[in-house]
């Protein structure tokens, strides 16, 4: 992120933007021996980008057909990619029970396979158990992609997905005296990291985010902004898996043209109509070919005059179809329209050139005609002058004349001052007419400057409203685009408000069922140790017993002694006093009788002792095992109370979740509502637009009339200025 952000801030320039080009360079699928988390994250987001590409190529571009009016039968591709992806990233999809997984403590890569299998197999079509080849290595799973069947090995998954960081080493870190190394780790937020007071609940995954979170949340990201865009998408294709130049393996190339859809778009180019033009913009760059088919003055619907245009030209009319705002072509006759119109083009450039050509060379045989002429005459009169020169005649003629001329030079006289105040008046009312004439010329010539103006200002925004109107088809177009795919969207929060709806009642079903799974092991906790304390006063009060048969024990011990001592001293005094032998035998037989009992007594009371202490060491063997099943029990609650807490946490984003969902669809309701009135503006717009446009029309042809009658009457007047002018000169000339 640190490296993003650099390069972003080098490159990032202060100058408003309105677009953006990007270039998007991932790696190709992968399909590898041994095959890990890398391989499943690049090759999910092929499948995206393969399921956008087709979307975009295939399935719009027959919408658009549908859309425009056309007739077309829907071709399906056989390349629907959203099975394999909601495999992937769908809720109890492999991406969350891998996250699933790194939540808990005890959870192993094993305990990851088994629920795979447990929520997959044999569920899933896309979901399938390996093949282990000898020699090979171990493949946990298998997904059928839209390139292949992929084998995947599992190990170590877990501790790819969570990527955990040290956090001492972080510390130490962030604590650097290197401002780089600080900066690089300045952002971390551990797993303990604590939330900031006044952020209100903490997204889920913001103090801990797993790798495959990560790399689904900017995948997305990467495909709102492709969405938003005009793609164009180029194939690398792999002619040979042994790098070798110039050899082409078939089956391969093959294989990755039918893999990338490349094959399915030459199928619906070669049947479809793959080029297509605005009537508008079809009308104006074609009508060259024959503008006698459209014809002049009038106003004539862009579609009308597309089709009168297209109908009018030899090619093959099953090669074009007309929407409801552009005309479509097949492959192959755009072409041939731009051929036509090159040559159309080449054979007007080469007729104005040779008709340029035709009027210079006239106009330089003229001058070269006017030439020959005049010396033609200037030789003629020479050879005549030359030929009378020495005529006695001709110089009397030279001697007469200057005497005939001053006789009747008062006659000339007079004739030519009746003649000069005649012609004298004559240029007055000359002169008079002219500068009205002149006036009347700089009159007309700004009218007919203000009518060309007001015909080019016409004329502009006529072309300004031909362009509003394409303009406006073309937001109605998007907007309508844009309402269609509101409306999926919406669909599709629809559904997934649903299905967050359902596993909402999911988990407080769960929440429930825990809560009395949790009174439950309460209610047996308090039973037992209700039972403990019962138990420990039974021990104490047999301990207490044991005590007192002991006391017993000691003093029935100290009695026997003494009783082994008065037989003793008995005999003693039997061995003194013979004489008391009967008595003392007697007494004897009756004090061995009473020892007797009394080492019977002392034996069950040892009995009895020993069943205590057996009792004894059963009870603490129970109090020991009710001790651990406590333990167990209090190990239980505690595991039950943090999936508790954590159900609750999941509960508590979700519920923010569906919020959102629905402020997000609440908006795209009302969003929605507001394209479908500015849409309906837009068609009222639209037509005015037409309405306007068609008086526009109707106003230009008027005025192109006047002008043509004005440029005749300018034309006329100039004509009869000019010729007065010309007699003007003559006369005056006479006159000198």
């Amino acid at each position: 992120n640190w490296m993003v952000t650099r390069i972003n801030a080098t490159l990032e320039t202060k100058q408003p933007r309105q677009y953006f080009i990007g270039v998007l360079d991932i790696a190709g699928f992968e399909i590898f021996d041994f095959n890990s988390f890398e391989q499943l994250c690049i090759n999910f987001t092929n499948e995206k980008l393969q399921q956008f590409l087709n979307h975009h190529m295939f399935v719009l571009e027959q919408e658009e057909y549908k859309k425009e009016g056309i007739e077309w039968t829907f071709i399906d591709l056989g390349m629907d990619l959203q099975a394999c992806i909601d495999l992937i990233e769908k809720p109890m999809g492999i991406m969350s029970i891998l996250e699933e997984e790194c939540m808990f403590p005890k959870a192993t890569d094993m305990t990851f396979k088994a629920k795979l299998y447990d929520n997959h197999l044999g569920k899933s079509n896309n979901f399938q158990k390996p093949r282990n080849i000898k020699g090979k290595p171990e493949a946990h799973f298998a997904l059928i992609h839209y390139a292949g069947t992929v084998d995947y090995n599992i190990l170590g998954w877990l501790q790819k997905n969570k990527d955990p960081l040290n956090e001492t080493v972080v510390a130490l870190y962030q604590k650097s005296s290197l401002k780089l190394l600080s900066n690089l780790f300045a952002n971390y937020a551990g797993a303990d990291a604590p939330v900031e007071k006044g952020k209100g609940k903490a997204k889920k995954g913001s103090s801990f985010q797993t790798v495959s979170a990560l790399h689904r949340e900017n995948l997305n990201k990467l495909m709102t902004n492709l969405r938003s865009t005009h793609p164009h998408f180029v194939r690398c294709i792999i002619p040979n898996e042994t790098k070798s130049p110039g050899v082409i393996d078939n089956p391969l190339v093959m294989h990755q043209l039918r893999c990338n859809g490349v094959l399915e778009g030459i199928r619906i180019c070669r049947k479809g109509f793959p080029n297509r033009i605005l009537y508008g913009d079809f009308r104006q760059r074609y009508r060259i070919l024959n503008p006698a088919a459209i014809p002049e003055g009038q106003f004539i619907d862009s579609r009308k005059g597309a089709e009168k245009l297209l109908s009018s030209l030899d090619i093959d009319h099953n090669q074009y179809k007309f929407g409801h705002t552009k005309v479509f072509f097949k492959a192959g006759l755009l072409g041939l329209l731009e051929e036509m119109r090159d040559e159309r083009l080449s054979r007007i450039i080469t007729r104005i050139q040779a008709q340029s050509r035709g009027v210079l060379s006239r106009m330089e045989y003229k001058k070269l005609l006017e030439r020959r002429d005049s010396l033609l005459i200037i030789q003629w009169n020479i050879r005549a002058f030359m030929g009378v020169k020495n005529w006695p005649w001709m110089k009397l003629y030279f001697k007469i004349k200057p005497l005939l001329k001053s006789a009747e030079t008062e006659k000339e006289m007079a004739t030519m001052k009746e003649e000069f105040a005649r012609v004298k008046e004559a240029l007055e009312k000359s002169e008079a007419r002219r500068k009205e004439l002149e006036e009347k010329t700089v009159s007309l010539l700004q009218e007919k400057n203000d009518l060309q103006l007001q015909v080019q200002a016409e004329q502009d925004n006529l072309a300004d409203a031909e362009e509003r109107c394409d303009q406006l088809i073309k937001n109605k177009i998007q907007l309508e685009a844009k309402v269609k795919e509101m409306n999926e969207r919406l669909e599709d929060e629809e559904e997934m408000n649903a299905e967050l709806t359902a596993k909402k009642r999911k988990l407080e079903d769960e929440c429930s069922e825990l809560k009395r799974d949790i009174d439950d092991l309460e209610l047996t906790l308090a039973k037992v140790e209700k039972e403990k304390h019962a138990t420990e006063n039974k021990v104490k009060n047999l301990t207490e017993e044991m005590a007192g048969l002991d006391e017993i024990i000691a003093k029935l011990t100290k009695k026997k002694k003494a009783l082994q001592e008065a037989h003793q001293q008995a005999l003693d005094d039997l061995q003194a006093e013979e004489d008391k032998v009967n008595t003392l035998t007697k007494a004897k037989v009756k004090l061995e009788q009473q020892v007797d009992d009394l080492e019977g007594s002392l034996e069950q009371e040892k009995k009895v002792r020993m069943d205590l202490e057996r009792a004894k060491r059963k009870l603490e063997g129970d109090l020991k095992l009710t001790q651990e099943s406590i333990m167990d029990l209090e190990n239980d609650k505690q595991q039950l109370d943090e999936r508790l807490k954590k159900k609750d946490f999941e509960l508590n984003a979700l519920n923010a979740r569906i919020e959102d969902e629905q402020a997000l669809g609440s908006q795209l309701q009302k969003k929605l509502k507001e394209l479908q009135a500015r849409i309906e503006e837009l068609e009222e717009e639209l037509e005015a637009e037409r309405t306007a446009r068609a008086k526009v029309e109707k106003l230009r042809s008027d005025l192109s009339r006047e002008l043509e009658e004005i440029s005749e009457r300018l034309e006329e007047a100039g004509g009869a200025t000019s010729v007065q002018i010309e007699m003007n000169k003559k006369r005056e000339a006479e006159f000198q």
